[in-house]
């Protein structure tokens, strides 16, 4: 009966099911036909545990993150993080795709959203990108690429979900992307340098002297140095144990709603009106799914569909390693299917126990799963990531198929490969900070 009820649920996604409601006719399909005998299970004991698994304090940081990237959107924070970048990078042949990339990099570490990152610094960068002649495909496959950092470099609410079923620590799940979310800015950085080297339209901006570059420091510096204290604000906090992901989550909103109104003067009262409703339904439809998922993913225990999916794996390969690039390849499938929450919601009760059965750490997992979701959002035929940023740079998807290849094999692939098979360098600062074992 769970293989019917995988059917059922994947034909559900596939013809446009809402993901909350296919969740749940999957597992309607276990609940009155599931178990050894074929007789069900008993809803009375599953609406219970939605419900308790769904009271965490964890999963309140998932609203407030949602809140203060949209006050930031609309508050200019963006605008002043991408002037002072452009200080050091401006003047290089492609040296505004960095500057963009490092923006949504910073941008995203506040905000873990990947849409609203892309909304509010690729409405900034991509008429600038136009007047500098760059490529509308390569422009907006780089925002599209560079958009989803924020899924790598934490907090991000993809990651606090992941931490909330599969039981780990946030804080460690955070940790272990740190590195490939820094390795990833790096590689599409130097990726996008590489694609415009033969470019000649392209323009390049005037090399500035040191003293102009003091100049605009002193100035830029100054006036984005409000904006700059909510990372600080943010990240210091968690990973100094001050705040929990949480606190420091409340603490964003707190402090971007008068930066953005009476500093940078881009937020107003309709604004925040706007941006509370805005949050309270992106949250109220990841609650509905998180509460229907977390009844499957118990419906799934009970079936033992870990132990089945390990004893398909175990068929084709007994290497640990070799399991672990089929897991790879299937989350990699699933992301091309549906957007990252769907994913992390559905395959983490699966794959989870199969994970630690094998050997590897969980918090190694967590940032495979950070990978891979921020790969799924740029491939076809979902990437709902790729589509927002050719709709809003007004560019077809055709003109940024390339460009968006080329970023996947010199960036995301090598990133892969970096977190899945090189678990040390990813648990290094989990274990140096919360002593988390290797």
């Amino acid at each position: 009966m769970i293989y019917l009820a995988l059917l059922v649920l994947m034909a559900a996604l596939l013809i446009g099911v809402p993901v909350p409601v296919s969740f749940m006719a999957s597992s309607a399909r276990l609940i009155f036909f599931g178990g050894p005998d074929g007789a069900g299970y008993n809803p009375s004991q599953l609406l219970p545990y939605g419900y308790q698994q769904m009271s965490s304090v964890s999963l309140m940081a998932i609203a407030l993150f949602i809140i203060a990237g949209g006050l930031m959107e609309r508050g200019k924070i963006g605008e002043k993080l991408i002037d002072l970048v452009d200080v050091f990078c401006g003047s290089v042949k492609g040296g505004l795709g960095v500057v963009g990339t490092v923006s949504c990099a910073v941008f995203g570490s506040i905000t873990g959203a990947a849409c609203a990152t892309l909304s509010c610094i690729g409405a900034i960068m991509f008429p600038r990108f136009e007047k500098a002649g760059y490529p509308r495909g390569h422009t907006a496959a780089l925002m599209a690429n560079a958009a989803l950092l924020g899924l790598l470099i934490p907090p991000n609410a993809t990651l606090i979900i992941f931490a909330w079923i599969s039981g780990q620590s946030v804080l460690a799940c955070f940790l272990s992307t740190v590195s490939a979310g820094l390795l990833v800015t790096f590689l599409i950085s130097a990726a996008n340098v590489w694609l415009l080297r033969d470019n000649p339209t392209v323009f390049v901006a005037a090399r500035r002297t040191p003293k102009e570059k003091m100049r605009l420091l002193r100035e830029r510096g100054l006036s984005a140095v409000p904006a700059l204290l909510l990372p600080v604000i943010v990240l210091g906090s968690i990973y100094g144990g001050i705040m929990t992901p949480t606190e420091a989550s409340a603490a964003a909103v707190v402090y971007a709603i008068p930066v953005g109104m009476f500093v940078y003067r881009g937020l107003t009262l309709r604004g925040l009106w706007d941006c509370l409703v805005e949050s309270g339904v992106t949250t109220g439809v990841i609650m509905v799914m998180l509460y229907s998922v977390s009844m499957l993913s118990r419906l799934y225990i009970l079936e033992d569909l870990p132990g089945k999916v390990l004893h398909l794996f175990f068929a084709i390969s007994t290497n640990k390693w070799v399991i672990m690039g089929m897991i790879n390849i299937f989350l990699v499938i699933m992301g091309m299917l549906m957007d990252d929450i769907s994913v992390v919601t559905l395959t983490t009760p699966i794959l989870m126990p199969i994970i630690v059965e094998l050997g590897f750490s969980p918090i190694h997992y967590a940032a495979v799963v950070g990978v891979n979701t921020g790969l799924g959002c740029i491939t076809p035929p979902a990437a709902p990531v790729l589509y927002l940023s050719g709709r809003l740079s007004n560019t077809p998807i055709n003109e940024m198929m390339r460009p968006t290849l080329w970023f996947i094999l010199l960036c995301w692939l090598p990133a892969l490969i970096f977190v899945a098979y090189f678990p040390r360098l990813v648990l290094f600062l989990p274990h140096v900070i919360l002593g988390t074992p290797w």
